[in-house]
């Protein structure tokens, strides 16, 4: 027999940008690693320049990055750093984004826009990446976009169990912020021991942002916690009108929940002010000090992204997360 032969061991190695290394952090933690070292800076033109301190040649690569605010030049740098994994050997290249930009272009609304939830998985495919990981995208068929495998991870087990063990002795009830999102709704319901569903009949104007026309509630809400789901709070406008619409509705309570707490202003003064008891996020975001508040609780991602991270790595099922939902 010709050539040589050797079995070669598989290295997990996990990267991290500079937008949320708190979470990169814990993921390697109970990942029970480190995050590789990386010389990381901007030129004085602001071009993003990166490095890694170690050989990375046929490892397992996961880069870490949430993009948020300056979401353009938190994409850029895990391109810059997908880019120099590639360039380094690396044998296989998983991008991990708890948070996609641009996830709300994913389709034309109007003539003449761009689609550019599908311009990212290009760029990210072209620069090197053999696979996504994303949490909670704003809408299912964005894992059509990317040529190659995407995991679709859903922060619902953690957000649902949290909300059963504190509000599950109350009669609840499953509000989704539009009709688009009731198939999200109908799993909350699932995992809440069949709670009602009802919905916010909503207009929103496609040719302004953030903008939300009318809300009128579709369901029974009277006398019953509401437990209002999102993908995601941005400036906070459509699912506070939503709380306010529930209240006036009858409804005993109102519990916002949401996967990614983007919290652009004036998010922070809508939520503090509105009649919700509690709003919980987790933290696919980083959230500054200064955007917390009292009603704010913000649960951790980080043992469903490194459990994501694992079932990859030892090729595993990710769908068995999910009770086979993912």
């Amino acid at each position: 027999m010709t050539g040589y032969k050797k079995t070669t061991e598989k290295n997990l190695m996990v990267f991290s940008g500079r937008a949320h290394p708190a979470l990169a952090e814990e993921v390697a933690g109970i990942l029970e690693t480190e995050l590789v070292p990386t010389s990381a800076y901007e030129f004085a033109n602001s071009e993003i320049y990166v490095r890694y301190e170690e050989s990375v040649r046929g490892c397992d690569a996961f880069v870490i990055q949430s993009h948020t605010a300056p979401i353009n030049e938190w994409i850029m740098e895990h391109l810059i750093m997908v880019d120099a994994l590639k360039r380094a050997s690396a044998k296989r290249i998983t991008v991990v984004m708890p948070f996609y930009g641009y996830a709300r272009q994913d389709k034309k609304h109007r003539g003449r826009e761009p689609i550019s939830a599908r311009l990212m998985a290009d760029l990210f495919k072209t620069a090197g990446a053999d696979r996504l990981i994303a949490v909670d995208l704003h809408a299912d068929q964005i894992q059509g976009y990317f040529d190659g495998p995407v995991d679709h991870l859903m922060a619902l087990p953690i957000l649902t169990d949290y909300v059963m063990e504190k509000y599950g002795n109350q009669p609840l009830c499953v509000v989704s912020p539009d009709a688009g999102r009731i198939k999200v709704a109908e799993r909350w319901s699932a995992k809440l021991g069949g709670a009602p569903l009802a919905f916010i009949h909503k207009t929103r104007r496609t040719d302004r942002p953030n903008e939300t026309v009318a809300n009128r509630v579709v369901g029974e809400v009277a006398g019953k916690i509401c437990v209002l789901t999102d993908d995601m709070i941005d400036t906070g406008g459509t699912i506070v009108k939503a709380a306010e619409a529930l209240v006036a509705d009858g409804a005993a309570g109102v519990v916002i929940a949401a996967t990614h707490a983007i919290l652009s202003d004036p998010a922070v003064d809508r939520l503090k002010n509105s009649p919700a008891v509690e709003v919980i996020v987790t933290d696919t975001l980083p959230i500054s000090e200064d955007r917390r508040f009292d009603k704010l609780t913000i649960l951790s991602i980080a043992p469903l992204v490194a459990r994501a991270i694992r079932e990859v790595f030892e090729d595993g099922s990710v769908t068995s997360m999910f009770d086979g939902h993912a």
